[in-house]
């Protein structure tokens, strides 16, 4: 805390300890008032202006240091300068000594407080953003809350200061008119209790219910003008209709089942979406197939001599096929159906908000869930149309090992491909626009991806913009602009690997005109609904951590909200989001990391335990990587954490289950691991951490009376 914030609350303990010292609060009392109304009310007719603005200027130093007595200087107001005029100096004073409260809240406490709560906060603000001038209105105009305490409270949100002083300014001013029309009738009131009667609370907290209200009514109204085109069904064929059977679509669905609602699952090619058919499921098989070549590579760190392997590439492919096959049955159409879901397959059209097409048959819902997931996007790279190009949904079909591969692509999809190829026996060319691949993460981990990459073969481009293919006699060739130069990559396969589109065409969203984002993923609300309240998206067609465990999470709150909406909603709780990128060592992460928190501009402090250090790791042959904690500034809790290691994402759940349940690293520290393990290195993580923060005055005097016994 810097020297002049330790002024200004010196200063305001002093005054607010002279004014209870020397006993000025019993001036602000009822009965000494009632006693020296006379003599107020005859000095206010001889100097009216210097009655009102000594006045004005008392009410907003009471307020703004939040000393008792408002309520008596609002009396006071009705006695002296009548209805009209005292409404108008108490509204005034009484807004301006809250903003100054507000101002000097913000001011000392803020940053501190954000730094301190800030997952809490983060949620809190998210609500302010969108509706902190309803709440505020509507505790500005129930008296059962103590204003200073909304004052003090608001400070440390992100409510603007002027939106702050407009709502207050308007929320008070019923009790204002109230207590100032007491005040003209002051000789007859014998105590505060007799104003604030059960009748007169009810009848603001009435009031202040009204706004709320309001934006529900509204609320209503928006939903009836985007529906007045349509004519609902007076019964429905199903509780929900869900369109996408992958992560999102099946929970969704599951869910909706396991509560005994009539469900029914729509999909037009395979169940269990893009993670078991080309996505998660396949590249780890592969990773596995390219991490056994690998360590065949590198027996001989753990004694073997003469060990090699010889890739045969289908057998490989065959055995991701075969995997995949293993875990369909999870996601199979049987099971589902045992499970009480209707499955139909084929393609889904959205006729109107509860009518949904498929082969030529209309079936109505009374709630429908758009898992649509997302597709591999292709840029618009002159040529590349006319070759065979891959992307992760075909590149499964291959049989054939690419010689010369081209990852186009350096986020967690091509780095995985490009590491899991080149251990398999290609030679692999990574190419990404940006300075660096692994963007997402702290440039350190970037760099330690880049070098190991660079270790193993692979041809790392960075800064190399993809501007066109050309096939010369038979050769394919990517053309690249790097500082201002062509450069020529030759390649016998590509994978295009640049990102993910949301699937929103083709099935209804048009002609509902259901609202999209800019990146053509839909737009949906805190409750995942769509601007049709009955409509709700969940999963990578909404754009947000496109993960299978998100979508599976969002399908829980889609389908709760779609069914039991009309009694209780859920926010979606995105607090504690994990992942992880599967290149060798993993990459795992949970919350924010240095870079963000430098960008937040967070006090914060970095823990970090080296991995090298760990028995487990030694033991392996695996002693590389770290652990990294971003915690709030001289304190245990944990803001985010990155793991560079193998098994990093297995790592990574001890501080996501802390971070969910608000367990700082000396629980951590406190927690029995097993030795030899690799989760020791979250306990020696936590120990770097009490190391750094340990009361180095108190160890001092410890020193000394240690040094004093054996004297």
């Amino acid at each position: 805390m810097n020297k002049t914030k330790i002024i200004l609350i010196a200063v305001i303990v002093l005054t607010i300890t002279v004014f209870f010292s020397q006993g000025w609060d019993q001036y602000l009392s009822l009965e000494y008032i009632k006693s020296q109304q006379q003599t107020l009310v005859d000095y206010s007719t001889q100097s009216p202006w210097l009655t009102a603005g000594i006045f004005f200027m008392s009410y907003i130093a009471v307020t703004g240091l939040s000393l008792p007595g408002a309520a008596i200087l609002t009396l006071v107001a009705g006695a002296l300068f009548d209805l009209a005029l005292g409404t108008i100096i108490v509204s005034f004073a009484s807004t301006l000594g809250a903003t100054i409260a507000f101002l000097c809240s913000r001011y000392l406490f803020k940053n501190q407080i954000n730094q301190r709560f800030s997952t809490q906060l983060k949620t809190i603000n998210q609500g302010i953003d969108a509706d902190g001038a309803f709440y505020l209105f509507g505790l500005r105009l129930v008296p059962l809350f103590p204003f200073f305490m909304v004052n003090l409270v608001m400070g440390v949100t992100s409510i603007t200061t002027k939106r702050y002083f407009i709502v207050s300014q308007i929320g008070m001013l019923p009790g204002t008119i109230a207590f100032v029309f007491a005040g003209t009738q002051l000789a007859k009131i014998t105590s505060l209790s007799g104003l604030i009667s059960p009748p007169l609370i009810l009848a603001f907290a009435i009031l202040g219910i009204m706004p709320l209200a309001m934006k529900k009514i509204l609320a209503k109204l928006a939903a009836k003008r985007v529906y007045q085109n349509f004519t609902k069904p007076k019964s429905f064929d199903y509780n929900l209709v869900v369109i996408g059977a992958g992560a999102g679509g099946l929970v969704s669905a599951y869910i909706a089942s396991a509560v005994k609602a009539k469900v029914a699952l729509i999909e037009k090619h395979k169940m269990g979406g893009d993670c078991l058919n080309t996505g998660c499921v396949p590249s780890k098989a592969l990773i596995k197939a390219a991490k056994f070549a690998h360590q065949a590579k590198t027996a001989a760190n753990l004694g073997f001599e003469n060990t090699t392997t010889e890739v045969n590439f289908p057998k490989v492919m065959a055995r991701i096929h075969q995997v995949i096959k293993t875990i369909e049955p999870h996601d199979s159409i049987e099971r589902y159906t045992e499970l009480g879901v209707e499955v139909l397959s084929g393609e889904a059209k959205i006729i109107d908000p509860w009518t949904v097409e498929i082969n030529g048959k209309k079936i109505t819902s009374a709630q429908l869930i758009i898992a649509t997931g997302a597709r591999p996007f292709v840029p618009p790279i002159s040529g590349l149309s006319d070759i065979d190009y891959l992307t992760s949904d075909n590149l499964w079909q291959l049989n054939e090992l690419p010689q010369r591969l081209v990852v186009l692509g350096g986020g967690p999809i091509g780095s995985e491909l490009t590491q899991a190829f080149a251990r398999l026996g290609s030679t692999v060319s990574q190419i990404e626009l940006f300075d660096r691949i692994m963007s997402r993460e702290d440039p350190e981990v970037s760099d330690y991806v880049k070098q190991k990459f660079t270790s193993e073969g692979i041809n790392v481009l960075t800064s190399h913009q993809a501007l066109r293919v050309e096939v010369i006699d038979g050769n394919k060739q990517l053309i690249c602009r790097h500082n201002e130069q062509e450069v020529v990559i030759e390649f016998d396969q590509i994978i295009v690997a640049v990102g993910r589109a949301a699937n929103t065409q083709g099935f209804g969203l048009e002609q509902l005109n259901i609202n999209l984002r800019p990146n053509k993923t839909i737009e949906v609300n805190a409750y995942l609904q769509t601007n049709y309240p009955n409509i709700y998206a969940v999963g990578d067609v909404t754009g947000t951590y496109q993960f299978n465990h998100v979508a599976s999470q969002r399908a829980w709150f889609g389908a709760v909200n779609a069914l039991f909406g009309r009694f209780k909603k859920f926010k979606v709780d995105y607090r504690v989001i994990p992942w992880a990128t599967f290149v060798d060592p993993e990459i795992a992460r949970v919350g924010i990391n240095e870079t963000q928190a430098k960008a937040q501009g967070l006090d914060y402090s970095v823990t970090r335990y080296d991995i090298d250090d760990l028995d487990r790791a030694i033991t392996e042959d695996q002693a590389t990587g770290w652990v990294k904690v971003i915690t709030a500034k001289s304190s245990d809790k944990i803001l985010g954490v990155t793991i560079v290691a193998y098994n990093a994402g297995e790592l990574i759940t001890e501080y996501v289950s802390a971070m969910k349940h608000n367990l700082g690293l000396n629980k951590i520290l406190s927690t029995i691991h097993i030795y030899p393990t690799m989760s020791e290195a979250n306990k020696y993580a936590a120990g770097v951490w009490k190391r750094n923060n340990a009361p180095q005055r108190i160890l001092r005097w410890l020193g000394k009376y240690h040094g004093w016994q054996i004297k």
